[in-house]
């Protein structure tokens, strides 16, 4: 019988582990976009450490291995900025994206005190932006990256966290 996977909130330790899977993640992403200088490609290991010691990151383990990532942090208007979800290419399509959305939304308002959730995908990142809207997000903008692609700026109200649970 195989493992299941787990949902958790990310420790010092595994910032190693998020930092590779997010570079194999989002492979996809910058070969969609052909620029393999997104963000999340070019993010240094201290920063993604930093992050999961300030930010609220939960991690999906599969045994004691990382297959999914994502963070939140409250912005000074009290929105949840969620990013770099992420999931192994080889578990993808298993709902894992959600229950890691779920999980940061759940912490982001209980510990944090969040408004609402906004996120940011590329415009051609149509899987993403149908999970998105499956699990309540709206389209409210847009906005070009850093690194010069394309956003599409989602959000939804905190209180919506509970009925997408």
């Amino acid at each position: 019988m195989g493992m299941s996977v787990t949902i958790s909130v990310a420790t010092e330790q595994d910032a190693e582990q998020i930092f590779r899977l997010q570079y194999l993640c989002f492979q996809s992403e910058a070969a969609l976009y052909g620029n393999y200088r997104i963000d999340p490609l070019v993010q240094s290991l201290d920063s993604v450490r930093a992050e999961v010691a300030s930010d609220c990151v939960f991690v999906a383990r599969l045994g004691d291995e990382v297959v999914g990532s994502v963070r939140g942090a409250l912005d000074e208007d009290g929105a949840a900025a969620i990013g770099k979800l992420c999931v192994h290419p080889r578990l993808q399509g298993h709902g894992i994206g959600a229950r890691l959305l779920r999980a940061a939304e759940s912490a982001l308002v209980e510990e944090r005190g969040a408004t609402k959730f906004r996120l940011s995908a590329g415009h051609r990142s149509e899987g993403n932006l149908r999970l998105y809207r499956r699990v309540g997000y709206e389209a409210v903008g847009t906005s070009q990256g850093r690194d010069g692609v394309p956003m599409v700026i989602l959000e939804k109200p905190a209180q919506a966290y509970v009925a997408t649970a």
